[in-house]
């Protein structure tokens, strides 16, 4: 049975301060979410103490945004895998359409980080997607399968989770129609080994439209931006009807 994962993705948004005060009012709102669901926090790497310690014994989750493919080294700015494990992080975000729009990531360095993470028993959060030329161009279904053939070598699906990211969705308010969602990631799960991998979706996800994601039948949870980063309008989200 495919998991439900709902992750809220933070990007370089929130002090210390500001998470702690997030969690004071979202926690109270989770009393009434199934359980099968698994709802995670992606923090930036300055909160990640913090929540860890906040969260210990709850039933949210600690994800981070990024890995380094090394243990440690002269790699400025990076974090390792047991940085992120020692302090509670469980997840981690992994291809993100930022992270190889604006800082030079590759199908090539997306393996590297899948295959680091998972050394570390972290369970990656692999992102692809296309953007609105190459959508607009036909080109969809060739970029996602050719994105997947690249991260993926050697990589152990057992313990991985997908997210479809259409590049032109995200942070623009235009979301992809579920339909259309719900038919990428079921080519997404065709090119897989492993079928029960979940895919979530991505891309603008807001309280008035998770339900009709949620509602369709190859979509197994959420990729959360913008709206994840208020309390009442993450909580609608992981609690969809």
């Amino acid at each position: 049975m495919r998991k439900i994962v709902i992750a809220g993705n933070w990007k370089m948004f929130k002090t210390q301060r500001e998470a702690s005060e997030f969690l004071q009012k979202f926690m109270p709102e989770l009393e009434n979410t199934p359980e099968e669901r698994e709802v995670l926090l992606c923090a930036p790497f300055t909160a990640l103490g913090i929540l860890s310690k906040s969260l210990h014994n709850s039933r949210v989750q600690l994800g981070a945004q990024n890995v380094h493919w090394e243990d440690e080294g002269a790699y400025t700015g990076e974090i390792s895998g047991s940085m992120l494990t020692e302090v509670g992080v469980r997840y981690v975000i992994v291809g993100h359409s930022e992270r190889r729009q604006y800082f030079g990531e590759t199908d090539e360095t997306v393996n590297q980080r899948l295959l680091a993470a998972q050394r570390h028993s972290l369970t990656p959060i692999l992102c692809v997607g296309e953007t609105k030329q190459q959508r607009d161009a036909g080109d969809t279904e060739l970029l996602i399968t050719t994105q997947l053939k690249k991260d993926l070598v050697e990589v152990d699906q057992q313990n991985l989770v997908i997210a479809y990211e259409p590049i032109w969705a995200i942070g623009t308010g235009d979301t992809c129609e579920a339909t259309e969602a719900n038919r990428v990631i079921g080519l997404i799960r065709s090119q897989l080994k492993v079928p029960d991998v979940p895919i979530q979706y991505g891309g603008s996800v807001k309280p008035n439209n998770i339900d009709e994601i949620m509602a369709q039948p190859e979509i197994d949870g959420a990729l959360v931006g913008g709206a994840s980063l208020e309390p009442a309008s993450f909580a609608r989200i992981v609690n969809y009807q």
